[in-house]
């Protein structure tokens, strides 16, 4: 079995976790106390580099990195994610940190609240506000959802280091195709209920995106309601989500080499934040949406109540794939079959915000 990280970022720290041979050990908390709302292992150089995105109630929020997995922490003397003064504002929470490919090796995009982009261009240790995604004519219009107003997903294209995809909540899904000299909202099929008009420019409440493994340009979304699947990367979307018991939620992964196959966790209402039919089950989709196949083998069987967040469900890059995810109850969950049949692998953790995991040795 290849060896495997799994980071775990929870209300109130971070834990580390490590797959030898089949074993696996945790350490943490790291950041004791802090809120850890985002996550990277970023495995382009020569030594895997992990970013966290932490907020201490007494410093505020900051983005802190290792290159000895989670041994030691380096915090740069400067803030590493700043509002320019012009802006007006501040930063209240990073809930992205995402490596670029191999097209732009060092960049490292940093999503936040306010929502708004930042890039860094020496592997995640600065990063400077891209401003004509701040300066959108649309900013004044976006409302924050229920959670803040963040730009939580950012997803790099490998064929065009220029090509970047965002997610707001709740603002929709905006493109640049110019390195980010220029935007565009990019929601067409996707609903919006509590808006007037069937089909928005913009404003949707879009949860996660995700972009498929082998078709570069399938992405699949979880809004706020509603399943979605965009073949175009993004021009236009159809509901995918008709199978599922509930297609609302939060999470959405895609497999990291199989092509058409995404996982989602269904959550049972806005209004009723529990796991769909109270019951512990991630779904998967191996074609494209068509159907959904829910996946329970060595979950819980008795009525279950641990909501999964945006982030807090991943893929690791192993073959087959392991599968995992967190939940507001402190439960850790993983599969190393691409998610035929799961185990416990932590519990009584605090509140799981983020979990992200990748091979870091065979």
């Amino acid at each position: 079995m290849a060896d495997v990280l799994l980071t775990v970022g929870t209300r109130k720290g971070l834990f580390i976790g490590r797959r030898r041979g089949g074993e696996w050990e945790f350490d943490g908390p790291h950041f004791n106390a802090q809120a850890i709302s985002s996550i990277a292992i970023d495995t382009r150089g020569r030594v895997p580099r992990l970013l966290v995105g932490g907020d201490s109630a007494h410093w505020g929020p900051s983005v802190f990195h290792s290159d000895d997995l989670g041994r030691s922490w380096i915090q740069p003397e400067q803030p590493a994610v700043k509002f320019p003064q012009f802006t007006g504002t501040s930063l209240e929470r990073v809930w992205q940190l995402q490596p670029a490919g191999a097209e732009a090796p060092d960049v490292v995009y940093a999503g936040t609240e306010p929502a708004a982009l930042f890039r860094s261009r020496d592997g995640g240790v600065s990063f400077e506000l891209i401003r004509p995604l701040w300066e959108h004519p649309t900013r004044s219009a976006w409302v924050p959802g229920g959670g803040g107003e963040g730009l939580h997903t950012v997803l790099t294209d490998p064929r065009d280091a220029g090509a970047v995809t965002v997610a707001v909540s709740a603002a929709g899904v905006f493109r640049t195709r110019d390195g980010g000299a220029s935007w565009a909202p990019a929601n067409k099929g996707v609903s919006a209920s509590f808006l007037p008009g069937p089909d928005p420019v913009f404003g949707q409440c879009v949860h996660k995106v995700a972009r498929d493994a082998v078709d570069l340009d399938r992405l699949y979304l979880q809004n706020h309601w509603g399943v979605f699947r965009s073949d175009d990367s993004g021009d236009h979307w159809t509901d995918i989500g008709g199978s599922l018991p509930s297609d609302f939620g939060f999470a959405m992964a895609a497999h990291p080499h199989r092509a058409d196959t995404a996982y989602v966790f269904p959550i049972n209402a806005d209004v009723d934040r529990v796991p769909a039919e109270h019951r512990c089950r991630v779904f998967r989709t191996g074609n494209a949406g068509g159907t959904w196949e829910p996946l329970s083998a060595g979950l819980p069987e008795e009525a279950h109540y641990g909501t999964v967040l945006r982030d807090a469900l991943c893929t690791d890059d192993a073959d087959p794939a392991g599968v995992y995810f967190g939940n507001r109850n402190g439960e850790v969950y993983a599969s190393a079959d691409d998610g035929d049949s799961w185990r416990q692998l932590a519990s009584h953790l605090p509140d799981v915000l983020c979990v992200r995991a990748a091979v870091v040795g065979r």
